[in-house]
């Protein structure tokens, strides 16, 4: 990036911190082949992206003698089908995923660092990427590109998006994947960012819509993002409080003491429910804590799953 990006969700201790890790598909999906660049789709009609210097071994045919005559420098053309994977985050934008109490980041905060820094990963490996990002319906949904300035687009939805205007709006995690299975053509590596939590669909619905882009071909990782200080383990003070639904803006007043017990339970039952599920559909499904840094978080995972690979 350049010294004058201020974009927020880019850290650029992360971006060192990233240097050396790389996400790669374990299924086969269309456009992987490991340790080329190049296009499978030879012949078809395909759009430019933007000129990168010669490399000795690239084809003089793809040289652009135009830019030649004017720099008196060889570059080639680069076009957007030329890249190993198709890579599209699904950000979950709903109203639920701007809770924060005890953690310094909301939960879209969290999200969008992640994205950011998946994004930056996959442009780093040459490979398209895609920013999808809906509520009660997807409202944000931006073509795999795998270029710097793309990037830099990417980033400026990312702070867009967090200045939008959630209330009124429920969650459909559902809708949206189903949505996303539809609408993507090639098998791409597809990764959710949610906290899962929906007041439309129940969670087999979730699962349904999660296998529908299996049965589509494409890779899926879930971060399910959720602050575990009080969404897990109900660490309230044991005095009467009320809570209002970030959605419906209902309230309540409860004593949490009465209900930390069962909460956590459910809670606990719930996640053990997605693992399993995802673990029989060859999903994998990672649980994120915004008290945790992201970025440790983040790393630990692309460390096991290199291992794994």
């Amino acid at each position: 990036m350049s010294k004058g990006t201020t974009l927020r969700y880019l850290d650029p201790v992360m971006v060192s911190r990233l240097k050396n890790m790389e996400l790669r598909a374990r299924l086969v999906v269309e456009g992987f082949i490991t340790g080329l660049h190049k296009s499978p789709y030879h012949g078809f009609s395909v759009e430019f992206a933007e000129h990168r210097p010669y490399n000795p071994g690239d084809e003089l045919r793809r040289v652009d003698w135009k830019v030649f005559g004017r720099t008196d420098r060889h570059y080639v053309k680069q076009y957007e089908e030329e890249t190993n994977l198709r890579h599209y985050v699904v950000l979950d934008s709903s109203p639920s995923m701007r809770y924060h109490h005890a953690g310094a980041l909301s939960k879209f905060e969290y999200g969008a660092y992640l994205a950011a820094a998946l994004h930056f990963l996959m442009v780093k490996q040459r490979d398209a990427t895609s920013l999808v990002a809906y509520d009660e319906r997807i409202h944000t949904m931006m073509r795999p590109k795998a270029t710097l300035q793309y990037l830099r687009q990417i980033l400026a939805q990312l702070e867009h998006l967090f200045t939008m205007e959630p209330e009124g709006r429920r969650t459909n995690t559902a809708s949206a994947l189903h949505e996303v299975a539809e609408r993507i053509a090639r098998r791409s590596l597809v990764v959710v960012i949610s906290d899962l939590f929906d007041n439309v669909a129940t969670q087999h619905t979730v699962i349904r819509a999660l296998r529908h882009l299996r049965h589509r071909g494409h890779e899926v990782l879930v971060f399910r993002i959720l602050e575990s200080a009080t969404e897990r383990a109900f660490d309230f003070p044991d005095v009467p409080m009320v809570f209002r639904d970030m959605e419906t803006q209902e309230e309540i007043t409860v004593h949490p003491a009465q209900l930390r017990r069962h909460f956590t339970k459910a809670v606990k039952a719930d996640s053990e429910e997605f693992r399993r599920r995802c673990l029989e559909h060859n999903i994998d499904f990672v649980e994120l804590d915004t008290g945790e840094p992201y970025g440790t978080a983040l790393l630990a995972y692309l460390s096991k799953r290199r291992r794994l690979h």
